[in-house]
């Protein structure tokens, strides 16, 4: 009978729990184990990264390939350009996409892979950064590489001891220790992840009030002297429920909302100026904050509008709370 056929036999739900746990503990044993053992190799790592002209070139056989391909999209998502190189493609042709401007970071847990033999010749032959991730520093990859990470010994979670578990989430954590620091020397910003990202829930909570308010001759806009006779004209053709006074220089004074109108409702309303009706101390936001932050203030007072603002303190937008709805920002 073929393994894979083989037919799984009920046990109870304890005994797999207590596996799952064990699994757990493991890795996060040797995670910890990894924080523990970094060191200057570390340090020089990013330090060869962050020099980087050209791309990062991740490469790795099985399963280091796939978390190999997992830090190559870690880094070019945080502002590093890399990407996954397969070692038997490149040894196909494959090795032209990487150049002198590049860097190499090669993971093997054995260090042995002889699938990588070709990158490690091409990049002592064009004296090319190479950074390996092994777990014996004794091996042809990390004698070979410029900066040679090794990683803790610890016990696969494999109870068989042969799938790589431990050691594979070990790699993908060292990866992104790499990534973050990286991040963090090159002042990698939420701007700068936001034009990553552009798409998505995670695009959709890293957009700008700028990118969703209106603008221009659609805002409602009166002056302290405009009667509400007019004052009433504008709400009512701008549909925000509300006006902003305003003064020369497009600084808020106040605002009129619904609520104002139904606590002056009186027979002179309409004679009476903005100003005698507006409600003093607005909440606002500035452009350049999140939307999801305007949408945290309308929800928080029970609102469904707010201003913008520039720099400058000056009107330059408003922003509903359907706009941010229509966005997926909740």
């Amino acid at each position: 009978m073929a393994p894979n056929s083989r037919i799984a036999h009920a046990r109870p739900a304890q005994l797999d729990l207590k596996s799952a746990r064990q699994v757990l503990k493991l890795e996060a044993d040797g995670l910890l184990a990894l924080a523990d053992t970094l060191d200057d190799q570390f340090c020089r790592a990013v330090d060869v990264l962050s020099k980087v002209k050209g791309r990062i070139v991740i490469t790795g056989m099985g399963k280091s390939g796939h978390i190999g391909r997992k830090i190559a999209a870690t880094l070019a998502s945080t502002g590093a350009p890399a990407f996954f190189v397969h070692p038997g493609e490149a040894s196909h042709g494959d090795l032209g996409m990487v150049t002198q401007a590049d860097a190499i970071l090669a993971l093997s847990n054995s260090g042995d892979t002889s699938e990588l033999s070709d990158f490690i010749h091409y990049s002592r032959r064009f004296t090319i950064p190479l950074i390996s991730i092994t777990s014996r520093k004794e091996s042809t990859l990390s004698e070979a590489a410029d900066v040679s990470l090794v990683l803790p010994k610890a016990q696969e979670a494999c109870p068989l001891g042969l799938a790589p578990t431990t050691s594979t989430t070990m790699t993908l954590a060292l990866g992104d220790a790499l990534a973050v620091v990286l991040l963090e020397r090159r002042g990698f910003s939420a701007d700068d992840f936001q034009q990553f990202h552009p798409g998505g829930s995670l695009g959709n909570q890293l957009m700008k009030v700028k990118d969703l308010m209106h603008d221009g001759t659609a805002l409602p806009l009166v002056t302290p002297t405009t009667l509400m006779s007019e004052a009433l004209l504008e709400m009512t053709a701008k549909h925000f429920g509300c006006v902003a006074v305003i003064d020369n220089e497009q600084h808020l004074l106040g605002v009129i909302t619904d609520g104002d109108l139904r606590r002056n409702m009186a027979n002179d309303l309409i004679q009476k100026t903005a100003e005698t009706v507006m409600t003093t101390g607005a909440k606002t936001i500035l452009a350049n904050a999140l939307a999801v932050e305007g949408l945290a203030i309308m929800n928080d007072k029970s609102i469904t509008s707010l201003f913008v603002l520039d720099e400058s303190q000056r009107i330059i937008g408003i922003l509903h709370i359907h706009d941010c709805l229509r966005a997926g920002i909740a």
